[in-house]
């Protein structure tokens, strides 16, 4: 079975989730942003080995922590999609723009693309290519657990903003209702900010999507 704790970081309260197999106790850290030793030591209370790094997409406040992470337990990165090579590239610009500490620079290990798939332990997640907050934005879907991870897609509530370089209001709807809602009215999703939620929930009241 999947399993994960949500641990909001950075002045944004950025969503960071450590996700794993609770059979092998392996997992993976979705969007470290930052307060890396919070995140370390929640996973050794947890008892999950770390072997991965999952970025939904590029954002200070979702991959500001990577590069860093990533050298301290010699972790690949994983994700997001190549899309966002450019907001990669301008980490240590967001650093400075946003007041967040620099940002180590990194090459991810692995991009992903619509399709693909990643594991921890026994469990298999779908990725989902769902552009629009950034052209490089990924979901990771777990069919078995009903859970969705969708990183700045979709919140309780709202959906993401598309006024950053690279942003398309049009693209997000579309990863909305084209790539989000088929995986089910049930399904729950944890977004990159603020509470959980269901799709079928949005999919009523919420009054950017409600009724798509």
């Amino acid at each position: 079975m999947l399993r994960y704790r949500t641990l909001p970081v950075t002045p944004f309260q950025q969503n960071c989730s450590i996700v794993w197999c609770d059979r092998t106790m392996k997992g993976a850290v979705i969007d470290p942003g930052g307060e890396l030793d919070r995140i370390v030591e929640a996973a050794r209370v947890l008892g999950v080995t770390l072997e991965a790094i999952w970025l939904t997409h590029a954002h200070i406040d979702h991959a500001g922590g990577a590069g860093e992470l990533a050298r301290r337990l010699a972790l690949p990165i994983v994700g997001p999609h190549p899309g966002d090579q450019f907001w990669i590239d301008g980490l240590a610009e967001q650093s400075r723009m946003f007041g967040f500490a620099p940002a180590e620079p990194f090459t991810p290990t692995r991009w992903l693309h619509d399709g693909d798939t990643v594991t921890l332990g026994e469990e298999t997640l779908a990725v989902r290519h769902c552009p629009g907050h950034t052209p490089g934005h990924v979901v990771f879907h777990s069919p078995g657990a009903q859970r969705a991870f969708v990183g700045d897609v979709l919140f309780a509530g709202s959906i993401g903003r598309t006024d950053f370089p690279g942003g398309s209001h049009q693209q997000l709807i579309d990863s909305i209702v084209q790539r989000l809602w088929p995986m089910g009215d049930g399904t729950v999703f944890i977004p990159g900010h603020g509470p959980e939620s269901t799709f079928g929930r949005e999919r009523q009241g919420n009054p950017y999507v409600g009724g798509t």
